[in-house]
């Protein structure tokens, strides 16, 4: 059986040597993918576009838009006249949000007495919407902090009264990303959804590949068990997986800055048990295809689920709680897990004992079917 194994591994070494353009695909696509989709997947907003409709018209209102506007959050779009020109920009996408100062704001400020302002948010792009409606939220309660701080203070002074104000300050401190950079929370996932793609997608064309070329007719003859043909041809593929897992890692490191905390041996332990599962996942869809192009629809109709499912851009615990047990099955969520928690928080095997549980239970149930399936199209 070893020799038959290595005959078929050195086969698939061979014949993805001889494809150069297969070779680039497995070895330096993931490095340009990954670079491309790690600048493009940020959910970091800054710069939002935004226009006042100043009313009032009066120092305090102009000193309100100003600061509102001074930080890297806004970026301001210019001046309006009133309401319905507001409405009308952000309507236009001339904005996405348009602050409304209504006349007697600063008369309001200076008499002590409540007022209000109208913030107009485009909806459509709902995670800058909410960023700008937390920013703008944040700003007026700072505002009315200082200015019913500024009055007492006035009051205490006038009355000739000693007094201390005492406001509770809040002081943050970030985990594992002091910063909050969103860059690197998400390369790990991109890391492990361009594993997937490599894995599933190449394995599932090589097979049906050679189904269409007719090589593994020729095969039938042979005294090879499926087992044997299995492991010889995901084998290379998985080494070619390990070899994408450093590159990519290292360049997450290097272009992103993304941290190494904990022991890579852990990591890529998980990714040879993710490949378990991604690589029986493969043949099973170039097994299930008669040609390449169904093979590779058979894969994309695993991968998308996979990704959505994996808690890669929306957590896991945003989802519906009947969605929420579904994705235990999803190999994507626990490598995710695994190499975020390795990466960012130097987590160990003892630490990530459940995923790993997870992964191996996965893969054992996926590669074996693989086998099954290619067993019956052997015959």
């Amino acid at each position: 059986m070893i020799t038959e194994l290595s005959a078929i591994i050195a086969k698939e070494i061979r014949q993805t040597a001889r494809d150069r353009k297969m070779l680039g695909l497995l070895l330096f696509a993931p490095l340009i993918q990954l670079t491309i989709l790690g600048f493009a997947v940020n959910l970091q907003v800054e710069r939002v576009g935004m226009v006042v409709a100043d009313e009032d018209h009066t120092a305090a209102s102009r000193a309100f838009a100003a600061g509102l506007t001074a930080g890297s959050t806004f970026s301001y779009r210019g001046h309006l006249v009133d309401g319905q020109e507001a409405v009308q920009a952000v309507s236009s996408g001339q904005a996405s949000i348009a602050l409304v100062i209504p006349k007697g704001f600063g008369r309001s400020l200076a008499k002590g007495r409540s007022t209000a302002i109208q913030v107009l948010v485009d909806g459509a792009d709902s995670i800058q919407g909410v960023v700008s409606q937390n920013a703008v939220a944040a700003y007026v309660a700072g505002r009315s902090v200082d200015l019913m701080t500024e009055r007492l203070q006035q009051r205490v002074r006038q009355s000739g009264i000693p007094a201390t104000i005492a406001p509770i300050q809040v002081t943050f401190r970030h985990f594992y990303n002091p910063n909050l950079d969103s860059y690197i929370y998400f390369v790990p996932g991109v890391s492990a959804i361009l594993l997937l793609v490599v894995t599933v997608v190449v394995t599932a064309l090589g097979l049906s590949r050679e189904d269409e070329a007719g090589t593994l007719e020729q095969v039938l003859v042979t005294p090879l068990r499926p087992a044997t043909l299995v492991l010889g041809k995901t084998l290379p593929y998985a080494l070619i997986g390990l070899v994408d897992m450093a590159l990519v890692i290292a360049a997450g490191a290097m272009v992103f800055d993304v941290p190494i905390r904990g022991e890579l041996w852990v990591a890529f332990l998980g990714g040879l048990l993710y490949m378990l599962t991604t690589l029986g996942l493969g043949l099973l869809a170039g097994t299930l295809a008669k040609s390449q192009q169904q093979a590779f629809f058979n894969a994309a109709f695993f991968l998308m689920p996979a990704m959505i499912l994996s808690g890669f851009i929306s957590p896991i615990q945003a989802m519906p709680s009947w969605l929420q047990p579904v994705t235990a099955f999803d190999p994507v969520r626990h490598f995710v897990e695994i190499l975020r928690a390795v990466l960012l928080k130097g987590a160990g095997l003892t630490d990530l004992a459940p995923s790993f549980v997870a992964l191996a239970g996965i893969g054992l149930i996926t590669f074996p079917m693989a086998i099954l399936a290619l067993k019956r199209k052997l015959r």
